[in-house]
């Protein structure tokens, strides 16, 4: 008898040790969620810099992510460790509405933001008359209208119920509860809208920008070929660009030899490895969820519980990640991240702050989502350049940097 008592209060201390792990667990990871998808919306709000059509899409998919933490990751964690919704029946489909709007809502501007900037990588000239505020506010609209109607209008018709309501049992009493049972129909054209058309789109368009960035690539292996000049010709180009880096401090470095440590193999593996990761933090969060949620709407019994639950959070995690892929990767706003962390002063007083400074000697103009700084010279004047001063290097290097500049933006996708 005793030794059965001793076992049980053995059980029961496990078992609480292991709610309170997942317990702590849970909570940071909705805690990283929130406070990453909020720094994401402060630095576009409080930086002109970023206040760009492109981080509209960015902006729309911190407040959907943002929503995931706080509307659904909340109380299913708390629904997920008690085992049974203590929230209320009615409650219960509000907030299972709330689970699919805000999740198909994340996964649509992901798609966007790729279309978005897949067009402005391909045709940047193009870009600005094409993807205008207009045009993107209409797209985010679309996209949360889309969500919502795939959400609320099917629950509100009980297509999310299973036929007979199930309920927890603990201790000789029943409790409610609260999950996502989905008939046949409603999961597969609920599916096919949330993931896997998004998925398909989003997988043609990084497949087509890693070819792009493979193309360029090349094209500036073959710029950057050494080529044959006459000794005189190489001697007034060397005496022209020691005069002109005279007072630089070897700013401008001319590459004449291509070899196999050019930092060119450096920016294409780093576009590689971005499109990389963003694909697959994406199809491992995702895939196995939408995998199992087919098939648990056609056998419910061969998905465990557990196994569902695992899953169905592995794609909340993607709340968490967006942030760090889509932003932290960015130059800007890790900038614009510092400068929020380290300010002061709160955030939301920061509503005047301007990141980027126009003087006499800088000139900044937004193409979209890419800024172009011009330098000036200090004397207002930009310089007197003639034919003469054209030589074929600095022909070539202009047709190097335009390359590079491709190659870094699809780098920061």
């Amino acid at each position: 008898m005793d030794l059965s008592i001793g076992i049980m209060e053995e059980q029961d201390t496990v078992t609480m040790m292991s709610i309170l792990i997942i317990g702590v667990f849970l909570s940071l990871l909705i805690f990283l969620s929130v406070a990453g998808n909020i720094l994401v919306c402060v630095a576009i709000y409080t930086d002109r810099g970023l206040r760009r059509i492109g981080n509209l899409f960015l902006a729309s998919l911190a407040i959907a992510d943002l929503f995931v933490a706080s509307l659904v990751m909340t109380f299913a964690g708390v629904n997920d460790i008690l085992g049974y919704w203590i929230f209320g029946a009615q409650f219960c489909d509000t907030w299972v509405a709330f689970d699919v709007m805000c999740s198909t809502a994340s996964i649509l501007n992901l798609c966007a933001i790729s279309l978005d900037r897949y067009i402005h990588i391909k045709d940047p000239l193009r870009y600005g008359r094409w993807v205008t505020r207009r045009v993107a506010l209409g797209t985010i609209g679309t996209i949360w209208l889309l969500a919502a109607l795939i959400s609320f209008v099917p629950i509100s018709m009980g297509l999310h119920r299973p036929p007979q309501p199930l309920v927890y049992n603990a201790g000789g009493q029943n409790y409610p509860t609260c999950a996502l049972d989905l008939t046949p129909t409603y999961a597969v054209v609920s599916s096919c809208i949330s993931f896997y058309v998004p998925c398909i789109v989003m997988i043609g368009i990084y497949c087509r920008l890693y070819c792009y960035a493979q193309k360029h690539v090349k094209n500036i292996r073959a710029i950057t070929r050494p080529i044959d000049m006459p000794e005189a010709a190489t001697d007034h180009v060397t005496k022209r660009f020691r005069k002109s880096t005279k007072h630089k401090n070897k700013a401008l470095h001319i590459h004449l030899h291509n070899n196999h440590s050019s930092p060119y193999h450096v920016s294409d593996h780093k576009a590689a490895v971005t499109v990389g990761i963003i694909m697959g933090v994406f199809l491992i969060c995702w895939v196995p969820f939408f995998c199992i949620n087919i098939v648990a709407a056609f056998c419910k019994t061969c998905i465990p519980d557990i196994t569902f639950k695992i899953l169905t959070w592995l794609g909340y995690s993607n709340s968490a990640f967006n942030p760090i892929i889509y932003s932290i990767f960015n130059t800007e706003f890790r900038e614009a991240f510092k400068r929020i962390l380290t300010a002061h002063y709160p955030a939301c007083c920061a509503c005047g702050y301007e990141s980027v400074s126009l003087n006499n000697d800088k000139f900044v103009t937004d193409y979209g989502t890419k800024t172009l700084v011009v330098n000036a010279r200090r004397n207002g004047s930009f310089g007197e350049f003639s034919s003469e001063h054209l030589s074929c290097e600095s022909v070539r290097q202009t047709r190097v940097n335009s390359e590079r500049d491709v190659l870094e933006d699809i780098s920061a996708i």
